[in-house]
């Protein structure tokens, strides 16, 4: 089907491989709590994010819903929903793509979370809720440009709905909560300023891009993107194949991933990992195992293995490395395989 906003193909973006892995593997599994995306302008950062929402097909969703709500699960269905459907009201269905909803750095707290209208409240003795953009964005991609130059408190909030899929408005004593099942993507110029660390540590992965280094690659780079540009719809068509085969991938990965186990050893392995490279708090190892999890399932593996949980720590630990005076907190990749070499020697044993 042709894509009415001709949304250049993910498949066709030259490179920047850990990018596409981080943002495959959070569609597969939005529970990974986002990926911050750092690096130079101009590394196909936003391309890369609006190109992924076009990866899978349509969803089926409550049309009259704001949140989008899933009409075959009652489990994420927000409040309105789900009293409906257990008074046995036919929930009008309809079917859209995956949105990619953008969060201006301008954006005030009221905006992204939403208000309560307390005098209504008051004098109704109901809640009368204006949506946010949290509303906006559950099922869908929440992308954030230069989210180092966001509030800190308002990335408090974003990461805190991403972590819990719930967000919660709470004022003069009056609350709502809604769905807001979204994958946060955040992306940044470190050279603009950083986030706090306490902010860097709770994006589940992250990933740093930068231009392509060799000639044949920045060259392809220029063809396919020329091509795009004179006929988007014929250029499309050659990677038409190859984009139904990830979507497919994606959707399958996700079915696999309530059945991939993981033995005690793994996960020994994975504290070990975060012991050794100086890490501070769990985050780290949870996200570890959780990362490697995914990873597996868009394998088509039912198992986690050493193998899964260094390309895992890849993702999973660079933003988290301690910074000490006049270091930059860069990871020792080298120190991780060392480590799961160590592990795998020591198994065969």
């Amino acid at each position: 089907m042709k894509n009415k906003k001709n949304t250049y193909p993910f498949c066709a973006i030259v490179g920047q491989e850990q990018m596409k892995k981080a943002l495959i593997l959070n569609i597969i599994n939005p529970a990974l709590g986002g990926v911050l995306i750092r690096g130079e302008k101009g590394t196909a950062k936003s391309t890369a994010v609006r190109a992924l929402a076009d990866l899978l097909p349509e969803m089926k969703v409550i049309e009259d819903c704001v949140f989008g709500c899933d009409p075959r699960e009652k489990s994420t269905m927000c409040q309105s929903c789900l009293e409906r459907s257990k008074k046995g009201e036919t929930l009008p269905e309809s079917t859209r793509k995956m949105m990619v909803i953008d969060l201006p750095v301008s954006a005030t707290e009221d905006r992204v979370v939403g208000t309560l209208d307390i005098e209504h409240a008051i004098k109704k003795g109901e809640k009368k809720f204006e949506p946010g953009i949290l509303a906006k964005a559950n099922r869908s991609i929440l992308y954030v440009d230069e989210v180092n130059l966001l509030d800190d408190h308002v990335v408090d909030v974003l990461l805190d709905s991403a972590a819990m899929g719930v967000n919660t408005i709470e004022r003069e004593g009056v609350s709502y909560c809604h769905p807001a099942n979204f994958v946060l993507v955040g992306t940044m110029n470190p050279e603009e300023g950083d986030l706090r660390p306490q902010l860097l540590d709770r994006f589940g992965l992250a990933v740093d891009v930068r231009g392509e280094g060799e000639t044949k690659q920045r060259v392809e780079v220029i063809k396919r993107r020329l091509d795009y540009e004179k006929n988007p719809s014929e250029f499309d068509l050659k990677y038409k194949k190859e984009q139904s085969e990830l979507g497919e991938q994606i959707l399958k990965a996700r079915e696999n991933l309530k059945k991939v186990v993981f033995s005690d050893q793994i996960l020994e392995l994975s504290a070990r990992i975060s012991i050794e490279m100086g890490v501070d708090g769990h985050r780290a190892d949870i996200n570890m195992i959780k990362t490697a999890l995914t990873i597996a399932a868009f394998n088509d593996q039912r198992e986690i293995t050493a193998e899964h949980l260094l390309e895992a720590s890849a993702l999973v630990l660079p933003h988290r490395m301690r910074r000490r005076p006049f270091e930059d907190g860069m990871l020792e990749f080298s120190k991780v395989e060392g480590i799961v070499k160590d592990y795998q020697e020591r198994s065969i044993a």
